[in-house]
């Protein structure tokens, strides 16, 4: 997911510090449709008119490892991702910890495709909705988030083949470990792996898995490069942001699979 995402994400803490009473520097992986300028300027537009006093700004980055070693550097104070990020990542570096928000806030997760292809998001709609009936997506969740042990190495998912000319190919980018991520072998893995491999089954298409960087999901799906892309969606609140900051013109989104609340991560 952008980076996401998502890193990948790619993904996007909207209000609170990082625990002191300067300025504080938060990063975030850098959304698809909007400036880390005309970002932190509409930040600033909503504090003064409410009177408040703004004391953090935001700093993009293009993906989760210039992000974390600006953390460990002190170019930045704290970075927003998913909890389920940040548990890998306090895993994996003993002097990272984390802390919700307060006021808790939640982004959904869904898959972006081009336009054009409404059949084939009909088709990815139908089988993440039969996998929420049937508790698919739950036993899913249970087995690669909440009951995984975030200091092993995710095995390896196999891709159902079937003997038909079709092929999705999906682009991942790894920066959301352990929902987006990638081994060290070079090989996809993970939550959202699992969560494809079932897609794939229930849809009878042959997927292939496509890395690509979190900057790049929108120009690789225009370019036709991948057919889909992970993708994390924030709160519609112009409010806070303005709308459609993460949802480029001509894409469309899937109905959401997970979600997952947002984080600071910060140095212990």
């Amino acid at each position: 997911m952008k980076k996401f995402l998502v890193l990948i994400c790619a993904a996007c803490l909207l209000i609170g510090g990082c625990g002191s009473d300067k300025v504080q520097r938060i990063g975030m992986i850098e959304y698809e449709n909007v400036t880390e300028e005309a970002f932190n300027k509409q930040r600033k537009k909503v504090a003064e008119e409410k009177h408040e006093s703004l004391d953090f700004e935001y700093i993009f980055f293009e993906n989760m490892a210039s992000m974390l070693l600006a953390l460990k550097s002190g170019q930045i104070e704290c970075m927003s991702t998913y909890e389920g990020v940040a548990k890998y990542l306090v895993k994996n570096n003993s002097d990272l910890e984390y802390e919700p928000l307060s006021p808790e806030l939640t982004d959904v997760f869904c898959c972006a495709m081009r336009e054009e292809d409404f059949a084939l998001k009909k088709e990815f709609d139908g089988a993440i909705l039969k996998m929420t009936h049937d508790g698919t997506l739950t036993k899913l969740v249970r087995k690669y988030i909440a009951e995984f042990y975030f200091d092993q190495t995710p095995e390896t998912i196999e891709m159902p083949k079937f003997y038909n000319d079709s092929i999705v190919k999906v682009g991942v980018t790894g920066d959301l470990p352990l929902l987006d991520y990638i081994r060290p072998d070079g090989v996809p893995a993970g939550f959202n792996t699992a969560v494809l491999a079932e897609i794939s089954q229930l849809i009878g298409k042959n997927f292939v898995i496509v890395q690509i960087d979190s900057g790049a999901r929108a120009a690789a799906l225009a370019s036709r490069k991948v057919d889909v892309v992970f993708w994390a969606v924030v709160p519609q609140t112009e409010e806070i942001l303005p709308l459609n900051v993460d949802k480029p013109d001509g894409v469309i989104l899937t109905e959401p699979y997970f979600s997952d609340k947002n984080v600071h991560v910060k140095l212990r």
